[in-house]
């Protein structure tokens, strides 16, 4: 049977939402707790449709194609002739719920694509460099110079490494989030191109 994502949205009672139909930070946490595979569009969408709030997978689409969110990954599904599906990560509910609360202040689209791209490059570096460092210590660990019960071990350490390397990341990323919805929170002018053309 296929491993798919659960949708957050299906998971017991709708929690209740932050302001302005805003997400809190314990509702984010818990879907990326929920959600280490990813989520689909469809379940992306359910997280705020299931709250009450107006979103839409081609709002999704707008959204990637600003480069406002990550492009989602392709999973191929088990079995015959399943096809695949398109994945974005957890944190990408958290990156939604940022862009809507700096739409509701009022800042235009260029506001909000020069925000997200502050630390992205930096971000991307280091996700980069520890997956290269991690890979390189898989292959040595698959090396001749180690017994059995030595290679088990350091496996052992690399996925504990690999876990707490997706937490930091994952840390980082929701400390530039905050950064950015803090940067976000100050009035600015509803120029041509405003936030609310978003939807």
């Amino acid at each position: 049977m296929e491993a798919r994502p659960k949708s957050p949205a299906s998971q017991g009672p709708v929690a209740r939402g932050g302001t302005g139909g805003l997400l809190v930070e314990e509702e984010l946490s818990e879907i990326e707790r929920q959600s280490p595979a990813g989520l689909t569009s469809r379940q992306i969408v359910d997280v705020f449709t299931s709250r009450g709030v107006r979103f839409s997978e081609a709002t999704l689409r707008k959204y990637v194609q600003l480069g406002l969110l990550p492009r989602s990954i392709r999973v191929g599904r088990k079995g015959r002739h399943r096809g695949s599906c398109g994945v974005y990560p957890a944190d990408i509910v958290r990156r939604v719920n940022q862009v809507r609360a700096m739409m509701a202040a009022d800042l235009t689209i260029e506001e909000i694509q020069r925000s997200f791209a502050r630390f992205k490059e930096e971000i991307e570096r280091v996700e980069k460099g520890v997956a290269e460092l991690i890979a390189g210590f898989e292959r040595e660990a698959k090396g001749p110079a180690l017994d059995a019960e030595r290679r088990a071990a350091i496996e052992g350490e690399i996925v504990a490494a690999r876990q707490a390397a997706g937490e930091l990341i994952r840390r980082i990323t929701g400390v530039e989030a905050s950064l950015s919805a803090r940067a976000g929170s100050s009035p600015a002018g509803t120029a041509i191109g405003g936030g609310s053309e978003l939807f």
